[in-house]
């Protein structure tokens, strides 16, 4: 009996330098760049774009459409979605096929943090140094510098400067 392979890249899969790939991932047709850490069970899909220097926590899904910006931290059981109205079939009843629908795409600006266990709906863009809370689903845009919780998500308050620079080393 033939092992089964640990790992499932593509490749189409764009990978950075210093990347580190754990067991159980799905990746293809994506690009992931330098010093990326990608945890278990992570499946990263076609389109997808991960900056430099991201953690992407385990059991994580991101899906096409997705655009990663640099230092985005992403904890454990997230999941990005591209389409709010999705159907299996047609309204005659055919299968649904590649192009019965428009793929809806979020960008998470650099150095974001998402909480564990977070759902974020399409076509929004989760602000620079945001914060969103464990649990959270986001449904809308989340402005830079905030941090965002519940569900759906609402802004619980702003980071002040001494906070930002603090998570950056600055202070």
């Amino acid at each position: 009996m033939k092992p089964t392979p640990l790992k499932k890249i593509s490749d189409d899969v764009v990978l950075g330098k210093g990347v580190q790939i754990c067991d159980f991932v799905n990746l293809y047709g994506c690009e992931i760049g330098d010093d990326t850490k990608i945890g278990t069970f992570v499946e990263i899909q076609r389109g997808a774009k991960i900056g430099a220097k991201c953690k992407i926590s385990s059991h994580t899904l991101i899906c096409e459409g997705v655009t990663i910006e640099d230092g985005v931290f992403i904890g454990h059981h997230v999941v990005f979605i591209n389409d709010r109205l999705p159907r299996a079939t047609n309204p005659d009843g055919t299968m649904k096929e590649a192009s019965d629908w428009r793929c809806q795409t979020t960008l998470v600006r650099r150095r974001a943090s998402i909480g564990s266990g977070v759902v974020i709906l399409g076509d929004l863009t989760i602000g620079e140094e945001a914060v969103v809370g464990a649990g959270s689903v986001v449904t809308r845009d989340v402005p830079p510098r905030t941090i965002v919780v519940g569900n759906p998500a609402k802004l619980l308050r702003k980071l002040t400067k001494r906070e930002v620079d603090r998570e950056s080393g600055q202070a």
